[in-house]
């Protein structure tokens, strides 16, 4: 199975220069635990912003993360991984860099993301058959 078959192609995005309040806002609307942080221009990179990026500001500002943007906690460049590979390769990338979600990339476009979840969720569809 491929990565392109089971990632989500609707994604949230995120201004770099919104707030970390914002951000906050978002996730809850949305209901996502992570959102992709917009390139500022077409040869930039996207970034990633997690609720364990916001807690790691939290705990280093003290609390007072008023002044702090998505830029200053976004980790960037994210992870990415191309849509035309096996998702045992993006389960490999998962383990050995400790993360949960890798962003799916084709051309230095966004076409999705893929996480840890949707990779178990497949797996078991697939001992379901």
């Amino acid at each position: 199975m491929l990565v392109k078959d089971i990632m989500k192609r609707e994604v949230c995005t995120i201004s770099p220069m919104a707030s970390i309040k914002d951000a906050l806002k978002v996730m809850k609307e949305k209901d996502v635990k992570a959102l992709i942080v917009d390139k500022q221009h077409p040869h930039d990179a996207y970034g990633i912003i997690t609720y364990t990026s916001i807690l790691k500001a939290v705990y280093a500002e003290e609390g007072d993360i008023e002044l702090l943007n998505v830029y200053d906690i976004a980790v960037k460049p994210a992870i990415s991984i191309s849509g035309e590979v096996d998702i045992k390769y993006a389960a490999r990338m998962m383990v050995n860099f400790n993360i949960k979600r890798v962003l799916v990339i084709e051309n230095n476009q966004l076409q999705g993301i893929i996480s840890m979840t949707d990779i178990i969720e497949s797996l078991f569809r697939e001992i379901g058959e």
